[in-house]
């Protein structure tokens, strides 16, 4: 299911967004003006992004959110202070990863769309998008290319913004909120593709991915994650690519009906699966599934991450993923293949490992009516919380939860949509470091009760991110140390983001409906690199 069962329906408001600049520095005064606004980025910038942009919902087509700036270090870090506070005025959370573009950040929550000055924090333009009957569960993000922002509304339409002032160029419907879809993915582009998924399994829906021409908003392909005869897959969260190979790597969501597997008998594919398909075509090349015949609402869109390196002496092209059941696999993403399954959080549900790396689901412990102990609870031992990789020291770094819940079947419930109940018992928040040649756990750092906060590592040994108490922090990769933290007011719902304008680098994060921008004050920065 997309984030929980908990999710609720809330109307955003169109707003109004105050800024706040404070810290001990002076910010540039010489921000670019909405005519400043260039026709980036291009293909050229979203294969090689700068210091100075993060133009893609990862930062880059990897999925690493590693960033190579240091100018903010394990030295300095305690020095860390407000550069500015933007207030979106929403009801709504950011669980937005804003865009930066020619020095300008584009982020969204439901409904709304700003476009903001890196910089300062003061607003260029507001679009907000008519009042709609879709699910107001939180966007994450949109898409940008040449002179276009994507925005995927919350009722299913594709809509192309102008990213110089933020009027519409086209309007097209990618899903059917009648029939129960929704949308809230981070429009993905590669070449010239527009790349969206849907959620939606609160009902027997067919998951799948469309193909949209940039210009035009016009249909290219589309790719459906299940045979007609079964439901389920949904696409709910954005995918990576790798240009040498030109496949594209997504996540897709569990099967339908949620808890109850009687009506769709053996592994129910492409579901819960990492999946590698061809962008040019929508042809898929090759299929792994994380969870076959998934029976507790554990979907594996988590994010597909993409490393080179070498796994066990040779040199590989592995795509890593923690998935929300409780397993981090390391495939060779050439072909799909199994390199490596291990648990990295409390998992009871399955009797082991088979040949090809896939856990073995235990049948006696799918929802029964008289309960079933299991773990990871539905929320997932990973969600849509983003993960990191840091390639000096081999860390696949993200936020975890350690959780037991008591999973119903209810038969009056039937073969529709949910199908059942689960209770949760006890969790708690675990950031996670592990070493993805071996699976084990180098260091955990516990952040609460839950974990809603993405993660990001940088070149100079910092991990960013957040615990459940509204904290923004920053770890040293190597050990998991806590070097800073600072109180945001309110829950941390989006991942950490960094980025560098003239010679100063700011870190990014949402809190509540609030966006703050942390930098180090004057006397820490060279003076020569400003």
């Amino acid at each position: 299911m997309n984030d929980t069962n908990q999710a609720r329906k809330a109307k955003a408001l169109a707003g109004f967004a105050l800024t706040f600049v404070l810290g001990g520095f002076t910010p540039s005064l010489h921000a670019q003006s909405a005519d400043g606004v260039s026709a980036g980025p291009d293909q050229a910038t979203l294969l090689h992004p700068g210091p100075d942009s993060w133009p893609l919902y990862h930062g880059d087509y990897t999925g690493q959110r590693h960033s190579r700036l240091n100018q903010i270090t394990p030295r300095n870090v305690g020095s860390l202070s407000l550069a500015w506070a933007f207030q979106t005025g929403s009801t709504a959370s950011l669980k937005s990863s804003p865009l930066l573009v020619d020095g300008i950040l584009y982020f969204t929550v439901p409904d709304n769309v700003w476009a903001i000055d890196a910089r300062t924090g003061h607003q260029i333009w507001h679009y907000t998008y008519p009042p709609n009957k879709g699910l107001h569960i939180g966007q994450r993000g949109v898409g940008a290319y040449k002179g276009s922002i994507y925005f995927l509304s919350p009722d299913g339409h594709l809509v192309s913004l102008n990213a110089k002032d933020g009027s519409v160029r086209w309007n097209v419907e990618v899903a059917d909120v009648a029939k129960g879809y929704w949308t809230t993915m981070s429009p993905f582009v590669v070449k010239d593709h527009v790349i969206i998924g849907v959620s939606g399994d609160f009902d027997n829906l067919h998951g799948y991915l469309k193909s949209l021409d940039p210009d035009t908003g016009k249909e290219q392909w589309t790719w459906n994650s299940t045979p007609p005869e079964l439901t389920g897959g949904m696409t709910w969260m954005t995918g990576t690519y790798d240009p040498q190979l030109n496949l594209i790597y997504w996540g897709t969501g569990n099967p339908t009906p949620v808890l109850n597997g009687k009506t769709r008998p053996g592994d129910d594919p492409h579901t819960c699966s990492i999946v590698a398909l061809n962008p040019d075509t929508g042809q898929l090349v090759w299929s792994f599934q994380v969870s076959p015949h998934d029976t507790h609402d554990w979907d594996a869109a988590e994010s597909p991450i993409l490393v080179d390196g070498t796994f066990k002496g040779q040199p590989r092209k592995m795509v890593m993923q923690a998935s929300r059941n409780g397993y981090f696999v390391v495939l060779d993403r050439t072909d799909g293949k199994n390199l490596l399954t291990v648990p990295y959080s409390a998992v009871n549900w399955s009797k082991g490992i088979d040949k090809d790396g896939q856990p073995i689901p235990n049948p006696d412990k799918e929802p029964a009516p008289d309960g079933r102990l299991i773990a990871p609870d539905e929320g997932g031992a990973a969600n849509y919380r983003s993960p990191s990789f840091d390639p000096a020291t081999g860390l696949f770094v993200h936020a975890a939860r350690e959780a037991y819940s008591i999973y119903f079947s209810k038969p009056a419930d039937g073969s529709y949509g949910w199908s059942g109940a689960d209770y949760g018992l006890w969790g708690k928040g675990v950031i996670k470091a592990i070493d993805y040649q071996t699976g084990k756990i180098r260091w955990e750092h516990e952040i609460g009760e839950g974990a809603s906060t993405g993660v990001m590592t940088t070149a100079s040994g910092l991990t960013f991110s957040g615990d459940s108490h509204g904290n923004a922090l920053a770890l040293e990769t190597a050990t998991g140390k806590t070097l800073w933290h600072a109180g945001t007011g309110s829950a941390m719902a989006t991942s950490p983001s960094s980025y560098e304008l003239d010679g100063r680098q700011y870190v990014l994060m949402g809190s509540g409906a609030v966006l703050y921008a942390f930098a180090l004050p004057d006397n820490l920065i060279d003076q020569k690199t400003k």
